[in-house]
């Protein structure tokens, strides 16, 4: 299971894609050029309780602390996993 990542100018999405089906999403947008809110993550029938919205979460986790960025949630499901204490560094 591979999440891809796609960015378009304001907006964008990481996803986990299968024969053309998107299985799960978690969707993105832009408030500067330095942060980024996470607004809507789901997870399709056949990944539920395999904690993929939870992977979902963590690349961008990863691409923020690669990037030196930070991030935001109105996701309540994101706004929960970037609670933890180890998420701390890229949370604005």
């Amino acid at each position: 299971m591979e999440i891809q990542h796609y960015d378009n100018d304001g907006r964008g999405r990481w996803f986990i894609e299968t024969d053309g089906e998107t299985l799960g999403e978690m969707t993105y947008f832009w408030n500067s050029p330095e942060v980024f809110t996470i607004d809507h993550t789901e997870v399709g029938e056949k990944l539920k309780g395999t904690g993929s919205g939870k992977k979902l979460v963590k690349a961008a986790v990863e691409y923020a602390r690669q990037n030196g960025l930070k991030l935001r949630a109105t996701c309540p499901f994101a706004k929960s996993v970037l609670s933890a204490e180890e998420f701390a560094d890229v949370v604005a």
